[in-house]
């Protein structure tokens, strides 16, 4: 859905969106198991920019949740999360800021996103905030034990019988430094 700025200078527009999987690419590491439901209202805002320049921010308020599935970061199984998010969002005119002397950014300014052209793709919007939404990292339980690093077997299903590798030489200065400082 276009959010369109000269519509959006008439009227403010709500929005009702369910996208089905896969219209909204979120990259490889994700899976959208459901449709992602988006409501809100879209509308302009006139900020002043001195004593003749006005500007015509938009501001999307809204809400959006969906399910997604990704890999769990120690063994690799899949992990579905649900996500579920409000978000206030102000959206600038690329370029308005321009000219502008360089000075410490506020919270505030630190929020607002730019457009470029005439309006903004609402999948666009959505896109960053799910993928804001989502940890970084994500396990599939507190004490997952991961893979093996040398056969790569899932050890939580499995022990494996790779020999408990040889500690490092290199690292016995450290572990004396530490052996004192335990004491």
């Amino acid at each position: 859905m276009f959010l369109d700025i000269k519509e959006l200078e008439l009227h403010p527009v709500d929005f009702t969106e369910g996208l089905q999987p896969d219209v909204i690419d979120l990259g490889s590491d994700f899976r959208q198991r459901t449709p992602l439901n988006t409501s809100g209202r879209a509308e302009i805002v006139e900020e002043h920019h001195g004593k003749h320049r006005i500007i015509k921010d938009i501001r999307l308020r809204g809400r959006l949740s969906t399910t997604l599935e990704q890999s769990c970061a120690r063994c690799l199984e899949p992990v579905t999360q649900d996500v579920i998010r409000q978000f206030e969002l102000l959206y600038r005119p690329l370029g308005a800021d321009a000219g502008r002397d360089e000075l410490s950014v506020t919270d505030a300014e630190a929020e607002i996103g730019y457009y470029e052209g005439q309006g903004i793709l609402l999948e666009d919007v959505l896109r960053e905030q799910v993928l804001l939404a989502l940890p970084l990292k994500v396990v599939c339980r507190e004490n997952c034990q991961g893979l093996c690093p040398h056969c790569g077997k899932n050890l939580n299903q499995e022990a494996c019988s790779c020999a408990v590798p040889v500690e490092d030489p290199r690292w016995e200065a450290l572990r004396e430094i530490r052996g004192r400082l335990d004491r």
